[in-house]
């Protein structure tokens, strides 16, 4: 009976006891109220580290002899380091296995750590709960940034987000400063730049109202996803995508599936499959806690 926690940031810490794939008791979430979402970007990383830490202790209540503990970062990870983190900045360079590591040791926890990037864990969580161990999942996370996840596990960068999905010259509002990138269309951040007026949710109700800056951006928007699933497609082949986080309600199923069918002409990788799914916190903790016991052998 593998015995785990899975703890996954972004703009909270959530974190959570997982025994065989399951949440057993209650989340906790660290800062607790929802007007606090700028306090995990203003912490140094130590403290960030401590608090990671302290949540990790809770949820453990007491059992020093767990199997894993998973941590899921927004951000590029390898071995252990966040090599890029735009949504957490303090990150970057940080040794985050090590220094958890050093952290849960002083306190009797010996368990082995692994550093995983947030969309992973997305989609190790999906597979979980899906009945799905046994088959490659990937799923877009769409949130303040733009996530690619993928499961089983393989090594490699992944950077979904930033793939290029378009040669406009104009089109340079991604955060790390490239030029069409899909995080540049559909992010957080670049959609308040592309409409200043306008909140994104706003520019969604005026293209259900037939607003032409705004529908003209809807087809831009689906059109960008369509590509980057279409190049995922034929990249790595048909299979499930998910997609999931707190801006998934402005997909339009019927408009990203036409814009997609239009991309992948091979029958051989028209096998795919596109399947909108809500966020959940419990989902990343699992998914988090699945590929610390998988990392360490469980």
């Amino acid at each position: 009976m593998a015995k785990s926690v899975g703890v996954t940031l972004s703009e909270q810490v959530f974190t959570g006891f997982v025994v065989d794939h399951r949440l057993v008791g209650e989340i906790r979430r660290f800062p607790e109220g929802d007007d606090e979402y700028s306090a995990l970007v203003e912490m140094p990383t130590e403290e960030l580290v401590q608090t990671i830490c302290k949540q990790v202790f809770a949820v453990a209540q007491g059992n020093s002899k767990l199997d894993a503990v998973g941590v899921a970062v927004p951000g590029l990870v390898k071995n252990g380091v966040i090599e890029e983190a735009p949504n957490l900045p303090q990150l970057k360079g940080a040794r985050l296995r090590d220094l958890i590591l050093s952290r849960l040791k002083e306190h009797g926890i010996q368990a082995p750590v692994t550093i995983l990037n947030d969309a992973d864990g997305v989609a190790a969580g999906l597979a979980a709960r899906h009945g799905k161990l046994d088959s490659m999942i990937r799923v877009w996370t769409l949130g303040m940034g733009i996530g690619f996840g993928r499961y089983p596990f393989t090594p490699g960068v992944w950077e979904g987000g930033h793939t290029i999905v378009t040669l406009d010259e104009k089109e340079s509002y991604c955060g790390c400063g490239g030029r069409g990138h899909l995080e540049g269309v559909m992010g957080h951040r670049s959609m308040r730049l592309r409409f200043l007026d306008m909140e994104p949710e706003e520019v969604f109700e005026g293209a259900k109202k037939g607003e032409p800056r705004c529908v003209e951006f809807k087809k831009t928007y689906h059109k960008a996803l369509a590509a980057a699933t279409a190049s995922s497609v034929h990249m790595a082949g048909p299979g499930k995508f998910f997609l999931t986080g707190p801006y998934v309600g402005f997909v339009d199923m019927p408009m990203l599936k036409d814009y997609t069918q239009q991309m992948v002409k091979m029958s051989p990788l028209q096998g795919y499959s596109l399947e909108i799914v809500d966020e959940n916190p419990e989902t990343r903790i699992i998914g988090s806690a699945v590929s610390a016991e998988q990392a360490a052998g469980v």
